[in-house]
């Protein structure tokens, strides 16, 4: 039944953008509504909204809407980094319900994780080192100790948290993404049980690592996904830091790994034509399938193999600035978060 309402959809939307209005005698296309633009490509299309979550910005502002989840409820919980709503909570529709949170001055990562019954978040907040754990309303409950006061790094070094993700076992990954590039691992109750990664150019190190998730597709075999952003690359490791393989993605600069259901999705920053050349305004949104292959690029290039290896990938349909995050509903719309955009509000991807 979805399979035959998706192929109705993208038979009207054909058949409306071929619609034309006759002026003496000649034919002027009408142009499409942003609701009529499709992007993507195979089996993953989209039908843009570009004006899903536009909130009034005199009394519900946003700086860089970062990242946003899904709680139990349906809710899409968003963080940004404007102090006056640090938090911003819609429904589907794009309705405000509440907002909460002044204390994140760069409230950057959000983190659902389900804690027996109940859904709880993991903020991460580079400028001031904090990564902290609250109810989805905003109760605080926990904060991670910062490692250059417990001698995990040296007083001097850089720590700026960018991201975590929670293991089945309530394990606790924390990419220092802006600072010196470290996956910190914590066990539920904030203790600290080990460092791997780093900066550096070796399979086992990162560049930028912006993002991490935990891969839990084969139940069998979970792993943790690791941005690191400069090469244009996930990193897959074990639970325990031992490097395993890189997924490249030439020509993306992609930030956090997103896994739902046998895809992982995730937003591109920017793209490149040349080695390490970031071109502004260049961003999109990039999904692999269960092989890790990428299967679709909406509001990118088509993704093509060459013998195997992915050919350059960038922007093809200037919609998006700096694509931050994705989110994922439960009917596979996407909802797009973006860093540096003018302020703008997170766009909805309907899947058709």
């Amino acid at each position: 039944m979805k399979h035959s309402r998706r192929s109705f959809i993208k038979t009207t939307a054909l058949s409306t953008a071929a619609l034309s209005i006759p002026t003496q005698g000649f034919t002027i296309l009408s142009k499409p509504k942003l609701h009529e633009q499709i992007i993507g490509h195979g089996d993953f299309k989209y039908r843009v909204h570009k004006s899903w979550g536009n909130l009034d910005p005199n009394t519900t502002p946003v700086l860089n809407c970062h990242e946003m989840v899904l709680d139990s409820k349906g809710r899409l919980i968003m963080i940004t980094d404007e102090t006056k709503n640090n938090i911003i909570i819609y429904d589907k529709s794009g309705k405000l319900l509440k907002t909460w949170g002044h204390e994140y001055k760069s409230g950057h990562g959000l983190t659902l994780f389900k804690e027996g019954a109940e859904d709880v978040l993991f903020i991460t907040d580079p400028s001031s080192g904090r990564v902290t754990k609250t109810t989805v309303d905003g109760t605080f409950l926990m904060e991670l100790p910062d490692p250059r006061k417990i001698g995990v790094y040296k007083e001097k070094d850089n720590y700026r948290p960018t991201e975590t993700a929670i293991a089945p076992n309530g394990d606790i990954y924390v990419s220092d993404g802006y600072g010196s590039d470290w996956i910190l691992q914590f066990d539920h109750k904030g203790e600290f049980i080990r460092k791997f990664g780093g900066n550096g150019h070796n399979d086992e190190q990162l560049n930028n690592a912006h993002g991490v998730a935990i891969d839990d597709r084969d139940p069998n075999n979970i792993t943790l996904l690791c941005t690191s952003r400069m090469h244009n690359s996930f990193k897959r490791f074990t639970l325990d830091g031992e490097y395993l393989s890189t997924i490249f993605l030439p020509g993306a600069y992609v930030c956090r790994p997103v896994i739902d259901g046998e895809n992982i999705y995730s937003g591109v920053c920017w793209s490149r034509l040349k080695y390490l050349e970031r071109m502004p305004d260049s961003g999109f949104v990039t999904i692999l399938d269960k092989q890790d292959k990428v299967v679709s690029n909406p509001g990118g290039t088509k993704p093509v193999y060459n013998n195997g290896a992915l050919e350059l990938i960038l922007q093809d349909t200037p919609l998006f600035n700096h694509c931050h995050d994705v989110c994922v509903d439960e009917d596979k719309n996407l909802y797009i978060c973006q860093w540096n955009a003018n302020k703008s509000y997170p766009i909805k991807l309907e899947r058709i």
